[in-house]
């Protein structure tokens, strides 16, 4: 999202019911849940009101294993 110019900070709208995010993601509603709570637990996110917050950038591209040359994302990001 930072890479089109939707990100304000480390924030973004995400609008999405887990329930949602699950049929999205072909998880179940169980899944995101825990998922989630283990994200916000861990300091790696805020998810409220629509928003997504990402609060440890560094620690949450360390727990997903994300790699920034996927789609040459590393110029996004410093």
């Amino acid at each position: 999202m930072r890479a089109v110019g939707l990100v304000q900070g480390h924030t973004c709208e995400l609008p999405m019911t887990q329930s949602e995010l699950g049929d999205a993601l072909g998880l179940s509603t169980v899944h995101v849940n825990r998922t989630l709570q283990d994200l916000r637990g861990a300091g790696l996110i805020t998810l409220r009101g629509g928003s997504l917050t990402v609060d440890d950038w560094d620690g949450l591209v360390r727990v997903a294993g994300f790699d920034l040359t996927y789609l040459h994302l590393e110029r996004c990001y410093p």
